[in-house]
């Protein structure tokens, strides 16, 4: 073989590689390209997946705290009602206390009185604690008036309760009525 022969035998062979190279290449590309698409939809998907398990284990936990806050206060509507008879009994028997000829009648309030406030405590139903001098709270005590304070300490506090606050649960279902000093 020429040298001339031996050249183009190689320039053959240079553009046949050349032209399998660019042929190899080609598809490598196009895989490659369709696979950074499949994986990006796949992240995609995983990301969609992952917000709606997420959205749905936040509803599971909302509904399941919604239950648990209806059945704790299913009741208050009764407990509402049962609250001015629970004032009646407690007027009954401070006024009962003073008429000593009425022992018999006043134990047997008595008896009921404690009965319906075991029971209602049973159901949840807690009274506020409210002491003339405590300090008066807007989000936890209800003003009815306000009178000048018989001292300089006793501003701004309460100095008598007209009407006891209960709690069914942690929920307030009637603030507790006080007179507060001027």
């Amino acid at each position: 073989m020429s040298k001339k022969d031996k050249k183009e035998i190689q320039e053959e062979q240079d553009i046949n590689a050349q032209s399998d190279t660019v042929e190899v290449e080609e598809p490598i590309v196009e895989e490659q390209s369709l696979e950074e698409k499949l994986q990006a939809e796949v992240k995609e998907e995983k990301d969609k997946f992952l917000r709606l398990f997420a959205e749905f284990e936040n509803y599971k936990r909302r509904t399941a705290r919604e239950r648990i806050e209806l059945f704790s206060t299913a009741s208050e509507d009764v407990m509402k009602t049962l609250l001015p008879i629970l004032d009646d009994f407690e007027r009954a028997l401070a006024h009962i206390e003073e008429d000593k000829e009425a022992e018999e009648l006043r134990k047997g309030v008595l008896l009921i009185y404690q009965k319906l406030v075991n029971t209602l405590d049973q159901k949840g139903l807690k009274v506020m604690t409210v002491e003339k001098g405590d300090v008066f709270d807007a989000d936890t005590h209800e003003a009815i008036t306000q009178i000048p304070s018989p001292s300089n300490d006793l501003k701004g506090k309460i100095i008598d309760v007209v009407e006891k606050g209960y709690k069914l649960g942690e929920k307030i279902i009637r603030f507790p009525k006080v007179v507060i000093g001027q």
